[in-house]
């Protein structure tokens, strides 16, 4: 499968963005399907991610309450809703998929080219 993440650039503090993954492939609707990012310096951590249904998703503590992780099947898109930006939240984002079944941690087969959010204060 090949993924395309999109939607990223910058925002004012408090402001929100809407990352989109679009995946190739006839078999999206049986992937679970992930949300990274990565700050200069920093590893790479896991923001949110989302069974095949949508029906189970996991959200990072530092995102809970402010992201909103969906997918629509028929579209063949994940789409990760950020509200309430913060600076710390300046990171390249990276959609991810992987035929296993949700679990967090878990590695993932398969990952987009990434997508710069900047959050200015």
């Amino acid at each position: 499968v090949q993924l395309q993440a999109s939607g990223g650039g910058l925002v004012q503090t408090g402001g929100s963005l809407r990352l989109s993954c679009a995946a190739s492939g006839r078999t999206f609707s049986s992937y679970t399907m992930g949300w990274s990012r990565q700050a200069p310096g920093k590893e790479r951590e896991l923001v949110a991610a989302i069974n095949w249904s949508g029906g189970s998703i996991y959200y990072a503590d530092s995102v809970k309450g402010r992201f909103t992780l969906s997918r629509d099947n028929a579209k063949n898109t994940v789409y990760l809703q950020m509200n309430s930006l913060k600076p710390e939240d300046t990171a390249v984002y990276y959609c991810a998929a992987s035929r296993r079944v949700l679990a967090v941690p878990m590695s993932y087969e398969y990952w987009g080219q990434g997508t710069l959010v900047t959050v200015s204060s």
